[in-house]
């Protein structure tokens, strides 16, 4: 065989078995947790090995990013399955989003308080335990996770606020902490009401430990905004962790599941990381 054609066939066969392989990262189990009006809203589950109902898993519960407007909760598939491997219940949620149904960054708050609420109103039936629940995303979906343990109020009329939609804990990637001109999504908000989803403008004590990861070159999250949500949390008496990458840009955390031009070493070094962040607060053991 001509040394051309062998080697376009050692790349087909490289980009057929990469393609092979991240096809064989898929949810164990859909649910719903949300019906709001015709729409269904769902949590794609991953499970230990041999996880059963009467087990006590801590959960972690991500969101994907796509600035409100789009996006696909297959971004996080690869993150889920590895806690799943390390003896969490991880679940890539499904929000409202602008470009399906003309929502705005309210709804996603909203949906993402939901989302961590029905896994802690369902914990018995889940196997997890109820004390020790994760909210996790990127970007966009990293401010959803952010507001859900910062930002006050913003819940489903009709729903047991009984049981409350705050996580444990925060792992954050590059998100959205400013609504500002200083941040990022300043002209979804009204004028005037540009901080009531600002999770910068929002910190107070008794705040969940967090940690964010952030790229230094990122012009889409800037890497201050990190830092001064980091300063104002460890000012109100609480945990916050920023790791920096430097060069890196918006979504360098991303696998090469979603998408295929990741060569994985950040992807890897943020899971390692996170891993023993929540061993260090008692999320896993």
């Amino acid at each position: 065989m001509p040394l051309n054609k062998l080697m376009v066939t050692f790349v087909f066969l490289l980009v057929g078995g990469a393609v092979s392989a991240a096809e064989k990262i898929a949810p164990d189990e859909v649910v719903n947790y949300k019906k709001i009006g015709e729409v269904d809203l769902k949590l794609h589950m991953f499970k230990p090995s041999g996880h059963q109902a009467s087990d006590k898993r801590a959960a972690v519960v991500f969101f994907f990013g796509g600035g409100w407007q789009g996006g696909t909760p297959r971004q996080f598939y690869q993150q889920c399955r590895f806690l799943a491997q390390h003896g969490m219940v991880a679940f890539a949620a499904e929000y409202r989003v602008g470009s399906i149904h003309k929502t705005s960054p309210y709804e996603c708050v909203t949906d993402g308080k939901s989302a961590i609420r029905w896994v802690r109103q369902h914990a018995v039936k889940l196997g997890v335990d109820p004390k020790r629940i994760v909210s996790s995303g990127g970007s966009a979906g990293g401010h959803v996770a952010a507001c859900t343990g910062v930002v006050k109020g913003y819940e489903q009329q009709g729903e047991d606020t009984a049981v409350s939609s705050v996580p444990n804990a925060m792992v954050l990637f590059n998100p959205v902490l400013d609504t500002t001109a200083k941040g990022f999504g300043v002209g979804h908000f009204h004028r005037g009401k540009q901080t009531e989803l600002s999770p910068c403008h929002h910190v107070r004590k008794a705040i969940a430990p967090t940690i964010v990861f952030q790229g230094s070159a990122d012009t889409t999250t800037p890497l201050e905004n990190a830092e001064r949500f980091s300063r104002l949390m460890k000012e109100a008496g609480n945990h916050c962790e920023v790791v920096t990458y430097e060069g890196r840009k918006h979504g360098f955390f991303n696998g090469s599941f979603f998408r295929p031009t990741s060569n994985d070493e950040d992807y890897h070094d943020t899971t390692e990381k996170t891993l023993n962040f929540l061993k260090q607060y008692g999320m896993l053991e």
